[in-house]
């Protein structure tokens, strides 16, 4: 009975651990590794939803100078997107080369007009076209001739397929394996009025500003006593800007140490994820909960408020002055008069 019961407990505590590291992945945001082994020490199941402890790293300082700062941010889904794929082709002669690119890239767009992709949105940037020499090798009596001919032609090419929708990514990207295109260079996001969207956190932004005013003015503080200085600044961020890479893999083997042979190590597969801006930091976050990646677009204002310089009173001091007059008589004195201005 004692032992099932122990049994019971060790089931119990490793059931309690799964439960508790099966939210966590593979990534380790502690020493930015990722491995699946050793997971009771290495740290990779940490406990889910930990207690976080509170911490006040900067005591407040009381002071007459007022700040208004504030941060808004927007998740902006992309209006269209520009796939760009490079192909290689080489041929025997210049014009075979041509054709068989010609070939492959109009097997491309016939399979994309079957999902919506217009020849009109597919375009061809020709990179190189060059020739392929290889060394020749003339015997003569008594010496050799190493001699540099043309033995084919390579052309290269981008091909740039613009899309609105993130579910067609999928079919362009067997469309494109069905010609033997397999090396995607980039994809970029674009946005069809991006001013309108900094107009719009602008907007967000002055009424947060009014909010703060009016709290100040709550606390007894009178702005219109104060000098107003302040500084902005706007950003935009694209996905390409914040994929992070990791690997995840487990190279411990015991069966190893039993044969006594000698391991061979095998290529560890990089694994890429994105991480776009976190939100603790700012005040405002329009549209935040995110199922793709997305256009992140912020912007920041700073507004300090210092106390206007107090007007000295001038004090004006009167002083009397005394003028002197002479008056003179018919028969030739003179008198002199003292008269008193203020």
């Amino acid at each position: 009975m004692k032992m099932k019961k122990q049994i019971l407990t060790l089931l119990l505590l490793f059931t309690a651990l799964e439960f508790y590291s099966q939210h966590k992945g593979n990534y380790n945001d502690a020493d930015f590794q990722i491995s699946r082994q050793n997971i009771l020490s290495s740290g990779n199941a940490t406990i889910y939803n930990p207690v976080v402890q509170q911490r006040i790293n900067n005591p407040l300082n009381p002071s007459n100078i007022l700040f208004i700062d504030v941060k808004a941010l927007q998740n902006v889904k992309a209006t269209t997107y520009t796939a760009i794929f490079n192909v290689s082709q080489i041929g025997s002669t210049a014009d075979s080369t041509n054709m068989m690119m010609n070939t492959r890239i109009n097997k491309i767009k016939n399979k994309l007009n079957t999902i919506g992709i217009l020849n009109k949105d597919v375009v061809i940037d020709v990179i190189s076209f060059v020739p392929n020499y290889e060394v020749e090798v003339q015997k003569k009596l008594f010496s050799k001739t190493y001699t540099e001919v043309p033995k084919g032609f390579e052309l290269q090419q981008n091909i740039h397929i613009q899309f609105t929708k993130t579910d067609q990514f999928e079919d362009i990207l067997t469309a494109c394996a069905e010609s033997e295109v397999y090396n995607l260079v980039k994809v970029d996001y674009f946005i069809e009025n991006i001013a309108q969207v900094y107009k719009n956190i602008q907007t967000e932004l002055l009424k947060l500003i009014e909010d703060k005013r009016a709290y100040y003015k709550a606390l007894g503080f009178d702005l219109s006593n104060y000098n107003i200085s302040m500084a902005d600044d706007k950003y935009c961020y694209f996905p390409k800007d914040f994929y992070q890479s990791y690997q995840a893999f487990n190279s411990i083997s015991f069966e190893a140490f039993q044969k006594k042979r000698g391991v061979l190590t095998a290529k560890k597969q990089t694994s890429y994820y994105y991480q776009p801006l976190t939100y603790e930091n700012y005040d405002i976050v329009i549209n935040p909960s995110i199922l793709e990646p997305v256009t992140q677009i912020g912007m920041n204002i700073k507004i300090q408020l210092t106390p206007k310089p107090k007007e000295e009173v001038k004090t004006v001091t009167k002083t009397e002055t005394t003028h002197k007059y002479y008056v003179v008589s018919p028969n030739g004195t003179i008198d002199v008069k003292e008269l008193k201005t203020n």
